[in-house]
């Protein structure tokens, strides 16, 4: 996931919707943008308790590992990926539209995994708990609203959108649909094993 992130800021198009927040902010501040990636998902983490209260199991404490990870290997893969500088408006969508394909790769892996999840997703998970309502439109409205603030902040700091662009609504509108045409082909897989 972090190096769709990676792939996505190199696009120049506008992040995926969970990072659009740290992406947005890390033009006005001087931290990178995985440390950003870190601060927010803390808060989101804190997020989670508050819901939760009690209910928060210990074991998600773990987000925190996680987080730190996922920040740290942004900014590597941002280092790694320093070569890719599309310069047409065609090699901008091709590298978006890899990096939602690697995005989408890391969510179904993150999400079936039945480990410790990242923020982003344990805020749509806990909603869910206390909810009931379907996890895939908890994190449509998630995303929507990152996107929401994203574009507030983007105007509010700089007038003009910065940090988050058409490659952010499209990769909002097409990782879930992406996420579960994998979700297909590994069932397929595991099927004919199976048999």
């Amino acid at each position: 996931m972090s190096f769709g992130v990676a792939l996505s800021v190199k696009s120049d198009l506008g992040t995926t919707p969970i990072s659009c927040i740290p992406n947005v902010l890390s033009f006005a501040v001087p931290l990178s943008l995985g440390t950003i990636t870190v601060i927010f998902n803390m808060l989101l983490i804190l997020i989670q308790i508050i819901i939760l209260r009690s209910n928060f199991e210990k074991i998600q404490l773990m987000q925190i590992v996680v987080t730190s990870i996922f920040g740290y290997f942004i900014d590597f893969a941002l280092d790694v990926l320093s070569f890719i500088v599309p310069t047409t408006v065609i090699n901008q969508w091709i590298v978006c539209i890899i990096s939602c394909f690697v995005i989408a790769l890391g969510v179904l892996l993150e999400v079936n995994s039945n480990a410790v999840v990242l923020p982003g997703e344990g805020v749509s998970l806990t909603i869910k708990s206390v909810t009931d309502i379907e996890f895939g439109k908890l994190k449509t409205a998630f995303d929507t609203s990152n996107v929401i603030i994203g574009v507030i902040l983007s105007l509010a700091l700089y007038g003009t959108f910065r940090g988050i662009g058409l490659g952010t609504i499209f990769a909002g509108i097409v990782v879930g649909y992406i996420v579960r045409f994998y979700r297909n082909i590994f069932r397929t897989i595991l099927t004919k094993i199976k048999s």
